[in-house]
């Protein structure tokens, strides 16, 4: 990374923590919903890690093109606070790409992040690329026809599940898959489901947004 990119990270880190610390204690999920949430998410967050080699290729490629973009950007991941919990443990040794990356990780809530790039705009992604993953425990009754082919039991909802990266060139992407939450376990019901007819290699501007 070069220096404004690590200036940029490291006041995007600090922001954050200081912002946390002012905040009340963040009450945590039942913990069968911590339980299936963070396993979700951290078995995303390693697979998209074992990719890391093409995804810097990526980057790479796309900032030679770009004056002022950094090749050796940082990594803004924005997820839920269970997605942060996962995302530390992994940075502290939970996975060696991780570990060796560091450096240049920065786990955010998306809220903090837009904050940030409020003060500090960075749409161009020169400094950084940012991996969203996180879930969506409620999904409206207005759109479960979407989903019905497979049909709910009594007690039962459906999770989405909203990952993607912007500012990777070629390795943008933006996918959603689709759980089954019955108030013990989440199963997976469809991997790359479409929402609203979007593709998965569309590129979101503000992934969080969505209904």
């Amino acid at each position: 990374m070069n220096a404004a990119t690590r200036e940029w990270c490291a006041g995007l880190a600090a922001f954050a923590a200081e912002r946390r610390g002012a905040q009340p204690p963040h009450h945590p999920d039942p913990p069968p919903v911590a339980a299936a949430e963070r396993a979700i998410l951290a078995a995303h967050l390693v697979a998209w890690l074992d990719d890391w080699t093409a995804i810097m290729s990526a980057r790479g490629a796309w900032a030679r093109g770009r004056p002022g973009a950094d090749p050796d950007a940082g990594i803004v991941l924005t997820t839920s606070a269970e997605g942060i919990a996962v995302a530390e443990d992994l940075l502290a040794g939970g996975h060696p790409v991780a570990a060796a990356e560091a450096r240049r990780v920065v786990p955010v809530t998306e809220l903090e992040y837009r904050l940030w790039c409020i003060r500090h705009p960075d749409d161009d992604h020169r400094h950084h690329m940012n991996h969203w993953s996180w879930i969506k425990m409620r999904v409206p009754l207005r759109r479960h026809a979407e989903f019905a082919r497979h049909p709910l039991g009594p007690g039962e909802a459906y999770w989405l599940h909203r990952a993607g990266t912007a500012g990777a060139g070629a390795a943008d992407r933006r996918d959603c898959h689709l759980w089954r939450w019955n108030g013990q376990h989440a199963a997976l019901l469809e991997a790359f489901v479409r929402e609203g007819g979007v593709s998965h290699l569309a590129r979101p501007t503000q992934p969080h947004d969505e209904a």
